[in-house]
């Protein structure tokens, strides 16, 4: 419930710190004086936006605090949800800065705005005359319906698993767009790999041929080289091997004469042996060097292949052509597992349905078993307060299609008079009758919620007399479940509160200010007595004022 609040320099409040009953609290006030004012500071510290325009004092920043006390376990798991340290004792505070600047924050940890929302959400309900136009809302009334069919839980597994749903089916859509997409190139891809496997590229190849080509071009002039170096090193008269060893014998027949001479012939010796073995490679290489015109054509024409990749794939060498090869594969392997991904979000998405669809259907089941009831206590309460006419009927719709709550549509229909047909709420209620038929519903739904706190909002518009007295009969009975704060302008409701609050304005030197207190049980007669008489009270308002007050 909401215990107390606390408002600092917000629009015409300066300051304001209340604290309210666990029961019914009555907040009355002339036009004007500020009672929306005040139901604006607790929308604020609720996760509404924040404005500059609010901050009254520019030199100080706006403060709006709010103390809850609850010890529901939705709460506590809210708090373990959000990392938050638990109390049942709830600070949330709101700060403005003059700038417009907001902060949050809960039992004084910074929060978001989705954050206070959320917990905002189970904490209180504000209903004010403009929500009557919820009624003509579809989902509205289907909250309305599963809340007699008391199938939460239920209800919050099937919108989890259809969010999941959702999720897959966007994802599923988008891969096949890309695989649509894919599929008009995979031919082409296709084509391009094998034509680079068949190819059989390996890295450094086109030089090692262009090496070989340049070999075979020139291998008569390379040839007749060869030849004619063996001939000059050992086959030829004179060669350069026989003279070395003429040179050597008569160097030996000598080298007894001088060491130094003998060192001479060992060095002519390993030259021979050098030469000899120069002049065998030579005459391997020169038999092995032939003109071959057709093993050059061989390889001008693999040259060729490789040349015509490169050009056509716009890169230099072998070793780009692979690495094109390994990109156009990785190109063709994502198609197939585009394949295998659509294929296992399509069985999951396929699960998901069958599992929503009989979801959908034990929520079907639960709406349709209690819309009968819901029906008839409606009509029960609203004859209870001055309608004894009325119909009301919960025509459920099937949908063609799952949605966030399942394959049923809403629709209320109302009657408020004999001998007139049942049509949609939006096209037949009056205000007034709008204002009864929500203040009903609330008061039904408010008894299978665990909701703590509700603030009606001036929701006696357009009633008065006995009706205004069973409309706050029932505000009364509310009380007895939960915490009730009520603003209001009708004395009959207005004295059946067990707490009594007034805002007014007062004129300060250079501004005037909003104030709220606390009336006592003779001002509380003042104050009923100047509503029954919509000012000056005279002494018949006095008197029927106290006589409201002791009903």
């Amino acid at each position: 419930m909401l215990r107390a609040l606390h408002i600092r320099n917000y629009a015409l409040i300066d300051t304001i710190d209340v604290a309210f009953p666990d029961n019914m609290a009555i907040i009355t006030g002339e036009t004007g004086a500020g009672k929306s004012i005040l139901l604006g500071a607790l929308f604020l510290l609720l996760g509404q936006r924040a404005e500059a325009e609010l901050v009254n004092d520019k030199t100080k920043k706006c403060i709006v605090e709010g103390e809850f006390v609850s010890k529901h376990p939705e709460i506590k798991n809210f708090f373990t949800q959000n990392d938050l340290d638990y109390s049942h004792e709830i600070l949330i505070r709101r700060e403005v800065s003059p700038e417009g600047k907001s902060r949050a924050f809960i039992n004084d940890t910074p929060v978001t705005l989705t954050q206070i929302k959320a917990l905002a959400s189970k904490l209180i309900d504000i209903h004010s005359q403009h929500e009557n136009l919820l009624l003509n809302e579809s989902g509205f009334q289907l909250s309305v319906v599963d809340a007699y069919a008391a199938h939460q839980v239920l209800l919050d597994d099937y919108k989890k698993q259809f969010t999941r749903y959702k999720t897959i089916s966007k994802e599923l859509e988008f891969l096949i767009i890309r695989e649509s997409e894919a599929n008009k190139e995979r031919d082409y891809l296709e084509f391009q790999v094998n034509e680079l496997v068949e190819a059989k590229v390996e890295a450094g190849e086109e030089k090692k041929i262009e090496e070989e080509l340049d070999l075979l071009s020139h291998a008569e002039t390379i040839k007749s080289a060869l030849l004619s170096s063996s001939d000059i090193l050992m086959a030829g008269d004179g060669n350069v091997v026989a003279a070395l060893i003429e040179a050597r014998n008569k160097l030996n027949s000598v080298a007894n004469y001088n060491a130094a001479l003998a060192e001479l012939v060992q060095r002519i010796n390993a030259s021979i042996v050098e030469l000899k073995d120069v002049s065998a490679e030579v005459e391997n290489l020169e038999e092995k060097i032939s003109h071959d015109p057709q093993k050059a054509s061989t390889l001008s024409e693999r040259l060729d292949v490789i040349l015509r990749l490169t050009q056509k794939h716009r890169v230099n060498t072998a070793e780009e052509l692979l690495k094109i090869q390994e990109e156009l594969s990785g190109k063709l392997d994502n198609i197939s597992t585009l394949e295998s991904q659509i294929e296992h979000l399509q069985k999951e998405k396929d699960a998901l349905q069958a599992a929503l669809n009989k979801m959908a259907a034990r929520l079907n089941a639960g709406r349709k078993k209690v819309v009968g009831k819901l029906e008839d206590d409606i009509m029960k309460h609203l004859g209870d307060l001055g309608m004894p006419n009325a119909r009301f009927k919960i025509d459920l719709q099937p949908l063609a299609e799952l949605s966030s709550t399942g394959t049923d549509g809403v629709q209320f229909m109302f009657s408020a008079n004999k001998g007139k047909d049942l049509r949609e709420v939006e096209k037949v209620a009056s205000g007034g009758e709008l204002s009864r038929l929500m203040l009903v519903i609330k008061a039904l739904v408010a008894q299978l919620t665990d909701m703590p706190t509700i603030i009606f909002d001036e929701i006696d518009t357009g009633v008065s007399g006995q009706v205004a007295g069973q409309v706050a009969e029932l505000v009364l009975k509310i009380s007895s479940s939960m915490q009730v704060i009520m603003i209001t302008h009708l004395p009959q409701i207005a004295s059946r509160g067990n707490t009594h609050f007034m805002v007014y304005k007062e004129d300060k030197k250079d501004k005037t200010v909003t104030r709220i207190k606390q009336l006592s049980n003779e001002e509380r007669v003042e104050e009923i007595a100047r509503m029954i008489s919509m000012g000056k009270p005279g002494s018949s308002a006095i008197k029927t004022a106290t006589e409201l007050l002791q009903k």
